[in-house]
């Protein structure tokens, strides 16, 4: 392979944007999990209480699993394109969006555990 070969480039870049998509999946499940008992409690308004306490904290966890993978696939994919040269970007392209966007899904996933948690 010559020694500027945009593939790998763009291999670490699909990379990112799959942990990406698997954060903000995992935080979306999150959200989804936390909130099982009041979608329960709606549809089935006379049913008899069950438990669902576990609902809350398995929620948090999922979005901050959700928020962990997002912020190191990130850092990661950072520090890996800081040992590519020059040569082996592709040209006029800017790293800043696919770090923002990981590290938003990140701090989004935060936001909503702490949402959760009161």
């Amino acid at each position: 392979m010559p020694e500027n070969d945009p593939r790998v480039f763009f291999a670490a870049e699909r990379t990112l944007l799959a942990w990406i998509r698997t954060g903000l999946g995992l935080v979306g499940m999150g959200f989804v999990v936390a909130k099982f008992g009041l979608f329960f409690r709606v549809v089935h308004p006379n049913a008899p209480h069950t438990d669902q306490s576990w609902a809350g904290p398995i929620g948090i966890a999922l979005a901050l699993l959700g928020a962990l993978a997002s912020a190191s696939a990130t850092w990661q994919h950072h520090r890996f394109c800081r040992t590519l040269s020059a040569n082996d970007f592709p040209r006029a392209y800017f790293l800043v969006p696919g770090l923002l966007l990981g590290f938003g899904v990140a701090v989004a996933g935060l936001v909503l555990a702490m949402v959760l948690l009161v």
